[in-house]
């Protein structure tokens, strides 16, 4: 059984996650945690299941070794830049697509809400403990066997499962999301992820990327609640297109220098 566990330990994980997500959440539904506890406590429990399996799997040095990527910082600064830019200027495409179609002036969309710190401070620390789980381990994991893009829309998929019960309570997350949206947000979401860190491995790239989308989303109106469904269908669907043009560039630019490599070696 151990053998087992330490060769599919990243199965068991992405498994585990969406399982035992269901009851924590039910137990919000009955009132027996609070909305507090239940707001971070849902990451919480990933982290802490995740450190319980890599101190089987691997000790202490497996569990401070998931930290590691959050100590890469010397990266190129373009790399600091898109993850602070992409977020907002798709939610800005999206906008002004909105107003094209209404044909009505770009402005009319544009309203940027300022939250609380408070709230600001508890999306920094969601998108911590966010990116440790699903980019640091499940993402750089199974880039080890497949290729980083591929990676990335696997962890999707069980992202995606773990919010479905957090969609449908409706507490902790954007109120009215449509899961099908969601989970075509999710896909572009976890694809970008998995291109900064594929580019840097950095876990602070990816974190100010992660901080960035929850602050987009509370800041501009394209949730449900303030901008529509549609408003928020096209943002996800946009958000994935162009993970898979980014994607599609950066393999196009990697077979140029391959061809022009071998066309120098003859």
């Amino acid at each position: 059984m151990g053998e087992f566990i330490k060769k599919h330990e990243v199965w068991i994980f992405l498994i585990l996650c969406p399982v035992v997500n269901v009851p924590f959440v039910q137990a919000r539904i009955e009132g027996f945690i609070s909305e507090s506890i239940y707001n971070t406590g849902r990451f919480c429990i990933l982290l802490f299941i995740l450190i319980c399996l890599l101190l089987y799997t691997r000790g202490i040095k497996g569990v401070l070794n998931l930290f590691k990527p959050m100590l890469t910082w010397k990266v190129h600064p373009k790399w600091y830049l898109l993850s602070f830019i992409f977020p907002s200027s798709i939610a800005l495409i999206t906008l002004l697509l909105k107003a094209v179609y209404y044909d009505v002036e770009f402005d009319t969309f544009i309203t940027i809400k300022i939250t609380t710190v408070r709230a600001y401070m508890a999306f920094f620390v969601w998108a911590f403990l966010g990116e440790v789980v699903w980019v640091s381990y499940c993402i750089r994991e199974l880039s080890k066997r497949i290729k980083p893009f591929y990676a990335g829309q696997i962890v999707a998929v069980f992202w995606a499962l773990w919010f479905i019960p957090v969609i449908l309570l409706g507490e902790g997350i954007l109120p009215e999301i449509p899961i099908v949206s969601a989970f075509i947000f999710m896909f572009g979401v976890a694809g970008m992820c998995a291109f900064i860190y594929s580019h840097t491995k950095s876990g602070i790239c990816v974190l100010l990327l992660q901080s960035m989308v929850n602050l987009t989303l509370v800041s501009f109106p394209i949730a449900p609640t303030n901008g529509g469904a549609p408003t928020y269908t096209a943002f996800g669907s946009i958000y994935f297109l162009t993970m898979l043009v980014i994607w599609g560039i950066d393999y196009l630019m990697k077979k140029k220098k391959q061809k022009e490599l071998q066309l120098k070696s003859i």
